[in-house]
């Protein structure tokens, strides 16, 4: 036996090594080991004859190690710990019923603390003699497509209704190897994670999960243990997987400040929380990027953006040590990242002078919600609320599409057609955006088709290019003329404006139309005369794909 000496007494070294781990125990250290190995039966236990996978990376999210050749590992971890894999290429992880990967595996002896509002994790005992992480052989090639969601966010079982029937039924039988939801899966309620997870499940595809502000165990004391249902279902709440020549990592960069019970007219019981990743993770993602080539695309999935345009100096929007993430990022010339929270839509690409220092740009992605305006407006034929986001984006999600370390993203409007990208409108300066104005005109009537010639010089064209940007070019000609070209502005859609005011008794309190990051207007010529006029838009947007859409103008002699 390693540490004795023939004659089975403890030589003087192996007794300090003895002392010094003894009081390693005594501080709450301890080790975890086990193997990763080729499930060749897929029955999740290590069988004889099933061998060890080498050069997996082991994770308490602080530590790593790399197995053996022969699929072994050994890991220093604390009294508690949520030990995961990084699934590595060619491999796949057992999945549950619910399709959620099993990766991982917790060690908590005594469980979730009492007192939380929602069951997290039961008690676990004493680590195991191995822990074990099986894994199948599974081809994954260089091009493929991933499915995201962000802020499905169902307050009610009603609210699963919607997602169940505008969203996951059309995405069965989709091609995409797996999916993501970037956060607010539920809206507080973590009763609803069961039947939440059975719907997502009909989809048939494995599905990751970050965590966000509405997965928050409201009556924890502090950050530490907000996340315990969350864990309870999904596991770890940052960790990272490899497909095709991809790394994937998932960021928990929500920090609960604790219970808030006592704070005057806090209903939810909430301390509050800012966006930050914090020095913890930022530790394990540094020594998980130093097992990376520096040429391989990383994509990072979190709930709150980095930043955003819409609320620039929001301390629970903006992400506050996002410089420090950066310089881990330096030098990786094949990044994109995605984020949900804002319910709009923003395309923001990060240079030196936001303390990225590259190469190139750093493009971050907010990504449109499932749930557009909280599930709020009025009900189309199907009982389904019209949703649309405060930017004036439809609700829906996207499609990432690799080709090698190329990354780029889709946007698919929840139940409509795969090309309906944008919405063409007419705005006549006078009418203004105000509410007050609208009692003496139907519905849609201010930014129709229709306008008369006296209103003509008054007259701009507005494109909300739903999924666009600042690198997006629109541009519009009517009746095959001369191409206009158009400029991004920021200003609240004139459409969702409307509609907000209009439908405010289907609106949930608190919903307001904001600023669009990717409205872009031109005026119209002012030489149209009378007459019945095509309009057609063409838009390259930030992936450099071109859209095309077409409206009809009419213009009337009369006033």
């Amino acid at each position: 036996m390693y540490g004795q000496s023939p004659g089975g007494r403890l030589t003087a070294r192996a007794g300090v090594v003895v002392l010094m781990l003894a009081a390693w125990s005594a501080h709450g250290a301890d080790y975890a080991n086990g193997y990763v190995f080729n499930d060749l039966n897929a029955n999740g236990v290590r069988d004889a004859g099933e061998p060890g996978i080498g050069n997996v990376r082991v994770s308490d999210g602080e530590n790593i190690t790399a197995t053996d050749g022969s699929g072994y590992y050994r890991l220093s971890i604390g009294g508690e710990a949520m030990i995961f894999i990084a699934k590595p290429r060619g491999y796949r992880t057992p999945v549950n019923a619910q399709q959620l990967p099993r990766f991982y595996y917790i060690h908590q002896p005594q469980g979730s603390p009492e007192g939380l509002r929602y069951p997290g994790v039961d008690p676990t005992g004493p680590l195991p003699d191995s822990v074990d992480f099986p894994l199948r052989e599974h081809d994954e090639p260089s091009v493929f497509e991933a499915i995201l969601l962000a802020d499905t966010q169902p307050q009610t079982n009603v609210e699963l209704d919607f997602i169940r029937d505008d969203v996951i039924a059309e995405l069965i039988g989709t091609d995409a190897r797996f999916g993501m939801t970037m956060g607010d899966i539920m809206f507080d309620d973590m009763s609803l994670f069961p039947r939440f997870n059975e719907l997502i499940a009909q989809i048939g595809i494995p599905w990751y999960n970050v965590p966000g502000n509405h997965e928050l165990n409201l009556l924890a004391a502090s950050d530490e243990y907000s996340l315990e249902t969350f864990k309870r279902f999904f596991g770890p709440p940052y960790y990272s997987f490899e497909y095709g020549d991809v790394l994937f990592v998932v960021l928990d960069n929500i920090e609960y400040h604790g219970n808030g019970r006592s704070a005057p007219g806090d209903v939810r019981g909430s301390g509050g929380y800012i966006a930050n990743i914090g020095r913890r993770q930022l530790k394990w993602l540094k020594k998980e990027l130093q097992y990376v080539p520096e040429d391989k695309l990383v994509f990072l999935a979190m709930h709150s953006p980095l930043a955003t345009y819409v609320s620039a100096d929001g301390a629970g929007v903006n992400t506050a040590d996002r410089k420090d993430l950066f310089k881990l990022l330096a030098g990786r010339p094949n990044l994109y990242s995605v984020a949900g929270h804002t319910h709009t839509t923003e395309h923001l690409y990060f240079d030196e002078d936001d303390g990225f220092r590259g190469p190139g740009a750093f493009h971050h992605h907010v990504l449109s919600t499932v749930s557009g305006s909280w599930w709020s407006g009025p009900f189309d034929d199907r009982g389904i609320p019209t949703t649309w986001q405060r930017d004036g984006t439809p609700n829906g999600y996207h499609v990432l599409q690799v080709d090698g370390t190329e990354a780029s993203v889709r946007f698919k409007a929840a139940s409509q057609p795969a090309d309906y990208q944008m919405r063409i409108l007419f705005d006549v300066a006078h009418h203004g955006i105000r509410a007050d104005g609208l009692r003496d005109y139907r519905e849609g009537e201010l930014f129709d088709g229709l306008i008369s010639l006296a209103e003509v010089p008054a007259a701009s064209v507005l494109v909300n290019l739903f999924d666009g940007g600042p690198r997006s070019k629109l541009s519009f000609r009517i009746d095959g003329g001369a191409s206009i070209s158009m400029q991004r502005i920021s200003r609240i859609d004139p459409y969702i404006f409307e509609l907000f005011t209009r439908h405010e008794e289907s609106k949930k309190s608190g919903v307001q139309a904001a600023p669009s990051s990717h409205l872009f207007e031109a005026d119209l010529p002012d030489d149209l005369g009378p007459g019945i006029y095509t309009l057609s838009v063409e838009a390259v947007d930030e992936f450099g794909v071109t859209h095309h859409a077409h409206t009809v103008l009419e213009i009337s002699a009369g006033s």
